[in-house]
């Protein structure tokens, strides 16, 4: 890596808006992690960035999965010795069925992809800007349209 490359982090980085942001990185000049739960959509956006896709590390990650975000940071570490940009997209919905019928289970899966993904991973953005020179770096946090469109309405009888 030169001393002029920047690198980036994308978390969701295998479809949708994760998947272009690390493609426009890539064509930017940026070396990109590219994360995901999925492999196979991870491979497929290296695969699309064509020659440029030399630049591009896939790291399948559970990003609600401390461990697992921990071996993110070592190995982009490892690979290209910072990060200077730190996207976390990834998210996740949950099923579409009412919210009485949501288990708890699902209501944790989603948390921990929205919430404690975010967490983790700008808490070990933090760690590692914090050591390389020169020191610093951008975290950007993208969020849904559907955290700001709810609407609940209940039917009470007597």
């Amino acid at each position: 890596m030169s001393a002029n490359q920047k690198v980036a982090i994308v978390t969701g980085g295998g479809t949708g808006i994760g998947k272009k942001s690390a493609l426009a990185l890539v064509e930017h000049g940026y070396s990109v992690v590219i994360t995901g739960r999925r492999l196979e959509p991870l491979k497929g956006a290296k695969y699309e960035a064509g020659k440029a896709g030399s630049r591009i590390l896939t790291v399948q990650t559970d990003v609600g999965d401390p461990k697992a975000v921990k071996a993110l940071f070592r190995k982009t570490k490892e690979t290209f010795g910072r990060v200077d940009v730190v996207f976390n997209n990834a998210g996740y919905g949950g099923p579409r069925i009412p919210l009485e019928d949501l288990t708890f289970e699902d209501w944790i899966s989603v948390m921990n992809v929205n919430l404690t993904g975010v967490f983790l991973c700008t808490q070990e953005a933090f760690k590692l800007m914090k050591t390389q020179t020169p020191m610093g770096g951008r975290i950007i946090n993208n969020g849904s349209i559907s955290a700001c469109n709810f609407e609940a309405s209940v039917m009470v009888s007597d």
